[in-house]
């Protein structure tokens, strides 16, 4: 751990003179650049022999937590297992080597995959049409509320500029809904966290000539399902309004039940979610919208280049075919079988706040017994020392201590029998050594950091990092 190459960046590591490359001879001769494209100063790269650096970011990549090597129970995200033949079929290089504007006639395998991928989707989600451009699924939410307020512009309704939003929805809802020049209406929860009727009702009778749509995640953040659906799209409905589905907890759905069935006209999906291509990082990412019936004229418009991310196209279309329409079907039973045994299990030593059947994921309240000091960024943290990654903590906000769990249906019992055994270690660890659980991690590279100092004062660059430490 206390290796120099491990803990050390690769600046530090340089020296002077040092090469890990050599060029072949040049056989094209000399040309001059243009002096408007030369660099004023050399570039500050590090000097680094090549097994130098090959050791340092081996070193580093061992130190980054994924799907591949360890259970990531990340509640809200799916970070479900990516199978590795998504990988092959992605990396073909009939596929990879295509270029957006080559000739229209010489992507058409490119183009069928798009066409059957969304054939697929349609089918899934029980809606009319799919547009692949979006690069994300926020990318998505946004285009999916542009379809809607062109489609109240076409009909010259320009009063309809407000959106319903639970207050327990994602973060990105209300967020895509400012930046398409929306306003924001939220509409409360009840106690068993589901969306109030009541509340709503008072908010269609103040507000329904302006509203555009209700943006709805359905199970909802807390992993509960609506079962209020049907009289909640008809208020939306009378009104004039559309119903938005956010697409984020779509993965215990499928083979369940499907959001064109339930009276939504727009939503989104996260292809590198629901269908198991790598999330997180960043990227890439993928975020088809579809609509009901209706609404195709609204989508993006279709040119030769259907797909924003062909490669996380062709991974989903890939792990859709793996599965087969029977095998598809187990997906969200078995996200649901694993996420409810983890609540039973664990229910007597963590507060559930909302009991009751839960879909792919819940959420608790920390720790049962609140006597010890132990807090839920403690409980997450030690989890770090046994080879876990944290679930989502403190969010969603309806809950002081909110600890978020979803196991997906890739996890074998195995797996998921030694998370249990050793959240139930943590929850006696904070009886009897609290000290140590408030410590943790204690066996990771780099030990608790000031979170908020993280966030006030970044640390972006090497240079920066010197100029601190000077």
């Amino acid at each position: 751990m206390n290796n120099k190459l491990y803990g050390n960046l690769i600046f530090e590591l340089s020296k002077p003179g040092r090469k890990g490359y050599s060029l072949p001879r040049n056989e094209y001769g000399n040309y001059n650049m243009p002096e408007s494209m030369q660099r004023q100063h050399p570039a500050e790269l590090p000097e680094c022999d090549e097994l130098t650096v090959v050791r340092h970011y081996t070193n580093l990549s061992a130190n980054n937590f994924g799907v591949d090597n360890g259970f990531y129970p990340l509640g809200s995200c799916t970070m479900k297992y990516n199978p590795k033949i998504n990988e092959e079929v992605s990396a073909m290089p009939q596929f990879t080597r295509l270029h957006p504007l080559q000739p229209a006639e010489t992507t058409r395998g490119a183009k069928e995959v798009c066409q059957r991928l969304k054939k697929a989707l349609c089918a899934l989600t029980g809606l009319a049409d799919f547009t692949l451009k979006p690069f994300a699924g926020a990318h998505g939410e946004l285009t999916g509320l542009m379809v809607i307020r062109g489609y109240h512009e076409s009909r010259g309704d320009m009063a309809r500029t407000k959106v319903i939003v639970p207050d327990s929805a994602h973060g990105t809802n209300p967020a895509s809904a400012a930046v398409c020049g929306l306003e924001i209406v939220e509409v409360k929860s009840t106690a068993d966290g589901r969306v109030s009727l009541d509340d709503l009702k008072a908010i269609v009778e103040a507000e329904g000539n302006n509203i555009a749509a209700m943006m709805m995640t359905n199970p909802n953040t807390l992993g509960l399902f609506e079962t209020d659906i049907p009289a909640i799209a008809k208020l939306i409905h009378d009104c004039g309004g559309l119903m938005y589905y956010d697409g984020a907890n779509l993965n215990p759905m499928l083979g369940a039940c499907r959001p064109g069935d339930m009276g939504f006209d727009v939503m989104h999906i996260n292809l590198h979610k629901t269908f198991s291509t790598p999330h997180g990082g960043g990227g890439p990412g993928s975020g088809p919208v579809g609509v009901r019936s209706g609404l195709e004229p609204f989508l993006p418009f279709v040119s030769p280049y259907e797909a924003g991310n062909f490669g996380v196209v062709m991974k989903a279309y890939a792990y859709i075919l793996s599965l087969g329409r029977q095998q598809i079907k187990m997906v969200g039973p078995l996200a649901t079988l694993n996420a409810n045994y983890i609540k039973e299990c664990l229910k007597d030593v963590y507060l559930l706040p909302i009991d009751g059947l839960c879909k792919h994921e819940f959420v608790f309240d920390g720790l049962k017994d609140k006597s010890t000091g132990v807090t839920t960024m403690d409980v997450a943290k030690r989890l770090l020392d046994y080879g876990y990654h944290a679930p989502t903590i403190y969010f969603p906000l309806l809950f002081h201590e909110s600890l978020m769990i979803e196991p997906t249906e890739s996890e074998s019992k195995d797996t998921i029998d030694g998370f249990i055994s050793v959240m139930r270690q943590i929850a006696e660890e904070a009886k009897t050594q609290p000290d140590t659980v408030k410590s943790a991690p204690l066996k990771t590279p780099i030990g608790r950091v000031d979170d908020v100092l993280a966030a006030k004062h970044p640390i972006v660059n090497y240079k920066q990092m010197i100029h601190d430490n000077n």
